[in-house]
């Protein structure tokens, strides 16, 4: 399985397949290299968004302040950075990740 997430030097970056309108807020797998998530907020002004940025910092356990999507806004696929030291944050993600195996 190759991995979602990448370092940099801000953090880590994952690659996010994101669909809105969800009946829940979860995450379903890694398929082709990037994680699938869903949300239930609709994707108009931000708000699908801002309900990943949440979704990724209670399952990271991350202040909701360190993350941010830097790319992709109005794509399905993003691009989402946990900023801090990428040295603690990539065991922490891989770990976090193995769920899905």
């Amino acid at each position: 399985m190759t991995s979602p997430v990448r370092t940099s030097r801000d953090g880590i970056l994952i690659a996010i397949r994101l669909t809105p309108r969800a009946a829940r807020d979860a995450f379903d797998g890694v398929k082709q290299g990037v994680l699938h998530a869903r949300v239930r907020a609709v994707p108009e002004d931000g708000r699908a968004n801002t309900a990943l940025v949440q979704l990724v910092a209670d399952e990271i356990g991350v202040p909701k302040s360190t993350v941010s999507v830097t790319a992709g806004k109005t794509s399905r696929l993003k691009t989402v950075l946990i900023a801090g030291d990428a040295k603690v944050l990539e065991p922490r993600a891989a770990s976090w990740l193995k769920r899905f195996e």
